[in-house]
């Protein structure tokens, strides 16, 4: 199997390293040779954070180069078209539409783009995009979004229900275990 390529982004403190984790725990399981990488950025002030994982049947690299990304998963819409060059012919986006004001924009010297779904789609990229916010904090925590969003990318890929959940089940602390599966589920169904 060709390697793929999935790039999970998003803003320090959104658990895009959980959802690294799970993602790569599931591929484990299936056999896959799996790495992952996690490039933190600015992680406790609220910047931009980036994660790989890459899985096939031998991956010499836990870097994704431009242009190669399979998938990109964003927890917030202007990461998803901050990182459009990453992905290749043929990829999707997968993203939440939740809004994280970038300290530019909450200091006033920037504005935050209007339409960002809207303007990816007409470049012709697949974008995939749910209110992850609204379903997370319905599964019981708005902390959820990177569990809804991992749901969500489920449904691209031919892993059953089961093995996703187990994944969960391996990674997630057990007290938040049936607030995560919920909104695993929930992401999935959207």
């Amino acid at each position: 199997m060709e390697t793929k390529n999935i790039m999970i982004v998003g803003v320090g403190g959104q658990g895009s390293l959980l959802a690294s984790r799970l993602l790569g725990r599931l591929l484990l399981t299936r056999g896959y040779d799996v790495k992952v990488s996690e490039v933190h950025g600015m992680s406790q002030r609220g910047g931009s954070v980036v994660t790989y994982v890459r899985f096939g049947d031998k991956v010499y690299s836990p870097i994704v180069d431009k242009g190669e990304a399979d998938f990109i998963v964003s927890f917030e819409r202007l990461e998803a078209a901050r990182y459009t060059e990453d992905l290749k012919k043929g990829g999707k986006i997968v993203t939440s539409t939740q809004r994280i004001n970038p300290m530019p924009v909450i200091m006033g010297a920037a504005q935050y783009p209007d339409g960002l779904i809207e303007k990816m789609r007409a470049a012709g990229i697949d974008v995939d995009a749910i209110d992850a916010l609204s379903l997370a904090e319905q599964a019981g925590s708005a902390k959820a979004v990177n569990i809804v969003l991992m749901g969500r990318l489920s449904r691209w890929f031919d892993f059953s229900e089961q093995e996703w959940l187990t994944a969960i089940e391996q990674t997630v602390p057990a007290k938040f275990l049936e607030l995560n599966k919920t909104a695993f589920n929930l992401g999935r169904e959207a």
